[in-house]
């Protein structure tokens, strides 16, 4: 149970390289509508995307321990003023990302916190899929759509 015993890439059976060895987990905070997202900074993994921060989760974290830890790390956000409400879980049969849905207290501040953030903005849920998004939360996006429309009537 070491610290960043998850850091590595898995190779997965959809046939794309994964990064975190026990999976991965991030954060979609929502506050008015809108979801914050990271600009990733080039050179990290599908870099120049708009995404959510999140990463490599350790064994010994749990899902909502390793959004969080992940957020604060790329974002420098206060996680007491984190709500985790809902999770969603996107399987690939051996690894899986799982993204935690939490409302965001209005005196939460982000902001670019290590060099793999190039900006974040809080961005409106209709404006979404018209960013340049990580490849893989540009695939869920319909689906958490779907859900935030629920959870945020």
């Amino acid at each position: 149970m070491a610290h960043k015993d998850g850091d590595g890439w898995v190779d997965c059976v959809c046939g794309n390289r994964h990064w975190g060895k026990h999976g991965a987990a991030g954060l979609l905070l929502v506050r008015d509508r809108k979801v914050l997202l990271q600009h990733r900074a080039p050179w990290v993994h599908n870099g120049d995307t708009w995404g959510i921060p999140g990463g490599a989760r350790d064994s010994h974290e749990t899902i909502i321990q390793a959004a969080l830890r992940e957020a604060q790390e790329e974002i420098g956000i206060e996680t007491h003023l984190v709500d985790p409400i809902d999770t969603f879980h996107d399987e690939h049969d051996g690894w899986s990302y799982d993204t935690v849905i939490a409302k965001a207290d209005p005196n939460l501040i982000a902001h670019e916190q290590n060099d793999e953030s190039l900006q974040v903005e809080w961005i409106a849920f209709a404006d979404i899929a018209a960013k340049e998004l990580h490849p893989s939360f540009a695939k869920t996006w319909p689906a958490l759509l779907a859900r935030l429309e629920i959870l945020f009537v």
